[in-house]
């Protein structure tokens, strides 16, 4: 086990590394300058040629750019993401502030989709072929095709606006969470409720379930105590997986509810096409992910030990 977790830390500082190098390439062969682009973004009227070579030096855009690669991961690898084009304020400020309203929200929609994949996976397992299992997957198939910001937009109008339940624009704190946080959920909670019927419905054919058969157990009893943990790795390796989706959602979702998160501040920020502020949400976003899929990994290998070994 230990070295099974040695393996996996060092892949995930490997990706990490990875990720990192990719998006300063990607910043680097953006089309424009960036100085220009800073000097825009701050509300200089005219940006002279003197003044874009002034910045450009005084960034270090002048220098090699293997030297600018080794900079930009030393400053990432010290916390340091820069400075915002727009505010002038540090990056890994600017995005910690905003950041716990985010995670509240997600760990809120996080919590919400595996309670309903779990009641829909189960239910659709439960009545296989018949009216249950069918219900439970076109309510799946909805969920997955409509978009997360048609469902924000009616839900604002009808629950908020109309009928006066919540607010139109969320704190974000735990009291306003739910109506975003349940709009932010539905899509990975279909997803992960077919990915659910499929893990139940295949543990169904073990032959240790014959013997319980025989035994004369019931098919609820089966269902949650023999199919449902043989069930579960596929499941949880699924959810770390849909983790990033969450937090990729999210900026769609805290626009809509004018939710005070990093995700409406990174939309700003494309707006105003404030480059450091986009990287930062891109590394925080490879940064939950490669966590999320270490503990999803770590969690598996102790529910199925075969795992350690791969």
């Amino acid at each position: 086990m230990i070295s099974f977790v040695i393996r996996r830390l060092a892949q995930s500082a490997g990706t990490l590394l990875g990720g990192a190098v990719i998006t300063f390439v990607m910043l680097a062969a953006s089309p424009g300058d960036p100085a220009e682009r800073i000097l825009a973004a701050q509300g200089k009227e005219s940006v002279t040629p003197t003044a874009v070579a002034a910045l450009r030096t005084e960034l270090g855009l002048d220098r090699p750019l293997l030297a600018r690669l080794w900079s930009y991961l030393r400053d990432v690898l010290t916390g340091d993401l820069g400075s915002s084009w727009s505010t002038g304020r540090p990056v890994i400020d600017e995005l910690g502030s905003r950041l716990p309203a985010t995670l509240r929200l997600t760990v809120a929609a996080l919590g919400l989709a595996i309670i309903a994949s779990l009641v829909l996976g189960l239910a659709a397992a439960w009545g296989s072929g018949r009216l249950l299992d069918h219900v439970s997957r076109l309510l799946s198939m909805v969920f997955l095709v409509v978009p997360s910001f048609l469902l924000g937009v009616v839900a604002l109008d009808l629950v908020v606006v109309r009928s006066g339940v919540g607010v139109v624009i969320s704190d974000g704190q735990w009291g306003t969470v739910l109506l975003p946080a349940l709009i932010l959920a539905v899509g990975s909670a279909a997803s992960w409720s077919r990915v659910l019927r499929a893990s139940l419905l295949g543990a169904r054919s073990a032959p240790f379930l014959t013997v319980s058969r025989a035994r004369g157990t019931t098919g609820l009893r089966r269902l949650l105590v023999h199919e449902l943990p043989n069930s579960l790795p596929p499941f949880v390796t699924i959810i770390g997986i849909e983790v990033a989706v969450l937090l990729g959602g999210a900026p769609i979702v805290e626009s809509i509810f004018s939710w005070p998160g990093v995700g409406r501040f990174t939309v700003q920020a494309v707006g105003a096409r404030d480059m450091p502020v986009i990287v930062g949400f891109v590394m925080i976003s490879i940064a939950l992910f490669v966590a999320a899929s270490l503990i999803v990994d770590l969690v598996n290998a102790a529910i199925d030990p075969r795992l350690r070994g791969r």
